[in-house]
């Protein structure tokens, strides 16, 4: 039975206003994707690049609905031909929301849910996988890129899209209600400018921020997921001087820095036979060997915090990394509590030692209730050796309470910087805001 005919017999819901019908839309792409495959040959579709590939499937799917297909309007004709040949070379209906520059996120909740995070806000979208099997067949492209499998075995696994994309993937019988994939998409490089432009934090904190990575303070990037670690991370990166030579390790590669001297090392997981791992601690005790004049550590995560902390007190001053942790406190308990993942078992008070001597600064991020992600505090570490924590916080946002409809308002409230803070920027040449300067508050810390 031809295209057209399966159309009329099993269906006559097509709305000229809203397009095909999803009955009809998975029904007819179903039985596109059988016909392509008795219409093209493959050994010669392998050998063409991915852009030839696309096109010469498009050829195919257009003549084919030209054939057999019923009478289609030019918007339903090419979104038909889209999603046959999305399914055909990528990951089917998710192809779209991977060139969405407004999607942060895609969440697939098995083949019948599908939610994007837009703005920091969690939608439903209205479209879903044709089968269970359409969500197998996604997930085997992408964990076949990364040469890992996903079974009853082996039934989870993270991975990154060759675009960037991070990705994680769950499936039965650990996903109780069907395969589960999570796409995180990767972060747009923000400027200063434009962070100020989305109320991230103002230009007095912009500018104290420049002055602390200029006169190279180890700072620590704290925030829980979402939060926009990675994007502050990228754009404090922009302070660094052009004739440093900087070294960034990450276990997806995210960083996008302007500078001419950078080297970028990223991490590898296991291969299916379950050798090959390269870990992030690998790759921070490689890096002390590369001369660097910084190390920025995309997320700290497990043992290589130790090696991190010891390069810190080293001679590597003005590193960067993130942490997750939902307040400062939270962050320097976290970090110690990471290098106790190692190797090495050390005394909690010489590990006490190692974070109040390595960390000058922690810059605290949220995402408020509207959606928007923010600075909420800049503390200085002022305890010394083996002291209990204490920190000195020069900027801080107080948030109004919140209507739950509106955007979250507040207000900044600011100290000055600490007499070493201070000292080192004068040292480096970084000129120190008015608002964060004690010589011009007429205090001193």
């Amino acid at each position: 039975m031809s295209l057209r005919d399966r159309v009329r017999a099993g269906h006559h819901d097509i709305d000229s206003g809203v397009g095909l019908s999803r009955a009809i839309d998975d029904d007819m792409a179903a039985h596109l994707r059988r016909l392509l495959l008795a219409e093209v040959n493959l050994s010669e579709l392998s050998a063409l690049t991915d852009e030839a590939k696309r096109a010469r499937l498009e050829r195919v799917v257009g003549a084919l609905l030209t054939r057999e297909g019923p009478l289609l309007s030019n918007r339903e004709r090419s979104r038909l031909v889209r999603r046959t040949v999305d399914e055909a070379l990528g990951l089917g209906i998710l192809e779209p929301l991977l060139e969405d520059d407004t999607v942060t996120e895609i969440m697939v909740n098995g083949a019948e849910n599908i939610f994007v995070e837009r703005a920091g806000r969690l939608h439903l979208l209205p479209i879903r996988f044709s089968s269970e099997a359409q969500v197998y067949q996604a997930i085997d492209r992408i964990v076949a890129s990364v040469n890992r499998r996903v079974d009853e075995s082996s039934p989870m696994v993270d991975a990154r899209l060759s675009t960037g994309e991070r990705v994680n993937v769950i499936v039965p019988p650990l996903a109780v209600d069907g395969p589960t994939i999570t796409i995180r998409r990767f972060p747009t490089p923000y400027s200063i400018e434009q962070l100020i432009g989305l109320d991230t934090f103002d230009q007095e904190t912009a500018d104290l921020l420049g002055a602390l990575v200029l006169a190279r303070t180890n700072i620590l990037i704290s925030g829980g997921t979402g939060s926009g670690k990675t994007t502050m991370l990228n754009a404090l990166s922009s302070f660094i001087p052009e004739r440093e030579r900087i070294v960034t390790i990450e276990d997806a590669a995210e960083l996008a820095l302007q500078q001419l001297h950078v080297i970028r090392l990223e991490a590898r997981p296991a291969n299916v036979e379950g050798e090959g791992q390269v870990t992030i601690r690998d790759l921070v005790r490689n890096s002390l060997r590369m001369r660097p004049d910084r190390i920025i550590v995309g997320e700290t995560r497990g043992g290589e915090a130790l090696d991190m902390l010891q390069a810190m007190n080293t001679g590597h001053e003005g590193s960067l990394a993130t942490i997750h942790a939902n307040g400062v406190l939270d962050a320097l308990l976290r970090m110690e509590t990471l290098c106790t993942m190692g190797e090495i078992e050390l005394p909690h008070a010489t590990l006490r030692d190692q974070v109040n001597t390595a960390i000058d600064v922690i810059v605290q991020l949220t995402r408020l209730p509207d959606g928007r992600r923010r600075i909420v505090e800049i503390a200085a570490l002022t305890s010394q050796h083996r002291e209990d924590y204490q920190r000195h916080s020069m900027m801080r946002f107080e948030a109004d309470d919140w209507d739950g409809h509106s955007a979250v308002t507040g207000r900044v409230i600011r100290q000055p910087l600490t007499d070493e803070l201070l000292l080192r920027c004068r040292s480096a040449g970084a000129a120190v805001p008015p608002a964060y300067d004690p010589r011009v508050l007429g205090t001193s810390t």
